[in-house]
């Protein structure tokens, strides 16, 4: 076995997955379910219980994580990256592990089929990359599951958004056992029809439960309580928008909820709907000319709390291109960043720099930063939301990428909000961790209140009582 001094969690999980043909580790970021793993087939290699794996994973960590991961605990054993122009000639190397992203599926099960190639075990890494049943890499890998004598999935968001995100999930551990081999048999046993034409599916009374007792011998759960991470502290700095960025932004706003007020939408719909409001509010649109600067209130608030470090480093998350194209303006056009357009290899080299404490300021795009890059291990402790996300997952992902195992520091995250703006229906939304339809149209309808609007006529049925629109608590989630 790797030879190395593993958490007691660790050792839970490693015999919990060899004591099985199938299991999954529901595991918070930044507790080692790569080593675990890494060690499980590394234990029934060992005992010739198995002779080869297939990881499947999101690009970043098919490049940036497995294969570092590997030689650094020392397994010795032969890899191959089935991703890039290279990859024919390594499928035909035979290594004992394969890695492969989701996109790839397509191309590896036809390799698969042309060669007689098959796998003894199989790891899913970000498992809820799966969990839409009628997505392709889904269909893909369900042709597959036949040939692994093992199958196991890694996950620290199993339902970020819904407990209907399970199905999936699980269906590639046991084709079906567990909670059907349908969707619409899922659905019926565990939610009841709602919404508009009965579209929405919500958990019945006691369901989640029944949930849990199903999986119980499948999965195993771990959180962050079982590492002494430092302490963390949320902080709002509050802007007004000028007076033609405001006037701009209530006339979309007006636009918006009566968009929302007379159709019936998804929570997906709403929150791309939001896009406009979320752009004025961070102060730059694009045009057939470029960048438009609205404003610069979220800016000047960004300047003061890099100025306040001192020279301290600072990560600091952004959404659009034209954000990222005002950051850049104001703290400086060298300012490294890890988003769209940035290729695998610069991406090491930045997260390589960070860590060794020279880059100052590094911007980041949630959706791009979130999986597959250790940020913990440089001198850096502060996090600044330039621009909110709807997106939870993406949210906790991001700051785990500094309030992780490693990190010593007390954790700041910071959120630069424009006051009667959309942002704070979103900062509402990831308080309630946005794991269902019913809280981020909570959270608009509670925006829409205070704002003294009249909308969201469908979904405002679910809301009862008046509210004002809450700040995120200063403590600990």
């Amino acid at each position: 076995m790797i030879k190395i001094k593993y958490h007691k969690y660790q050792q839970k999980a490693i015999r919990f997955c060899v004591a099985r043909g199938a299991g999954g580790l529901f595991m918070a970021p930044g507790l080692g379910k790569t080593l675990c793993m890494l060690t499980v087939f590394d234990i029934l290699r060992k005992k010739k219980m198995v002779r080869s794996m297939l990881i499947i994973a999101p690009r970043r960590p098919v490049h940036l994580v497995w294969p570092k991961e590997i030689k650094k605990w020392g397994l010795k054993c032969s890899y191959a990256v089935l991703h890039g122009k290279d990859k024919d000639l390594a499928f035909e190397e035979d290594a004992e592990i394969n890695i492969v992203t989701f996109e790839g599926l397509p191309w590896l099960l036809d390799k698969m089929k042309r060669y007689k190639r098959s796998y003894d075990m199989l790891v899913v890494d970000e498992s809820s990359k799966v969990k839409n049943p009628r997505s392709i890499r889904f269909k893909t890998l369900k042709k597959m599951l036949n040939k692994f004598s093992r199958r196991y999935i890694l996950t620290g968001s199993p339902a970020a958004n819904s407990m209907l995100d399970l199905f999936a999930q699980i269906y590639v551990l046991d084709q079906g056992n567990a909670l059907g081999r349908f969707k619409k048999e899922y659905c019926e046993e565990f939610f009841y029809p709602s919404g508009f034409k009965g579209y929405d599916w919500r958990l019945q009374k006691g369901a989640d439960e029944r949930i849990y007792k199903r999986l119980k011998q499948l999965v195993i759960r771990f959180g962050e309580e079982e590492l002494d991470l430092p302490p963390i502290t949320y902080r709002n700095h509050y802007v007004e928008l000028p007076d033609k960025a405001r006037k701009l932004y209530d006339e979309l706003e007006k636009e918006f909820f009566s968009t929302i007020g007379s159709h019936t939408i998804t929570a997906l719909t709403a929150a791309t709907l939001t896009q406009k409001l979320r752009q004025v509010s961070n102060g730059g649109a694009i045009t057939d000319r470029g960048t438009k600067v609205i404003h610069e209130a979220k800016i000047e608030a960004m300047k003061d709390i890099v100025e306040e470090l001192s020279g301290q480093p600072i990560l600091i998350a952004y959404e659009f291109k034209q954000d990222l194209a005002m950051l850049r303006k104001a703290l400086g056009r060298k300012v490294p960043y890890i988003g769209g357009g940035v290729s695998d290899k610069e991406c090491n080299r930045i997260e390589s720099a960070w860590n060794n404490g020279e880059i100052p300021i590094l911007l980041g795009q949630p959706q791009s930063v979130a999986l597959g890059l250790n940020l913990q291990d440089g001198p850096c402790s502060t996090i600044a939301w330039y621009a909110q996300t709807w997106s939870y997952h993406d949210y906790d992902q991001f700051i785990r990428r500094i309030w992780r195992q490693g990190q010593n520091r007390h954790v700041i995250v910071h959120h630069i909000v424009a006051i009667d703006t959309v942002d704070s229906a979103i900062l509402n939304a990831l308080k309630a961790k946005a794991k269902t339809q019913d809280k981020l149209f909570k959270a608009l309808s509670v925006y829409a209140k205070g704002r003294g609007i009249k909308g969201l006529t469908r979904q405002r049925s679910t809301t009862k009582k008046k509210s004002s629109v809450k700040r995120i608590s200063n403590k600990r989630k």
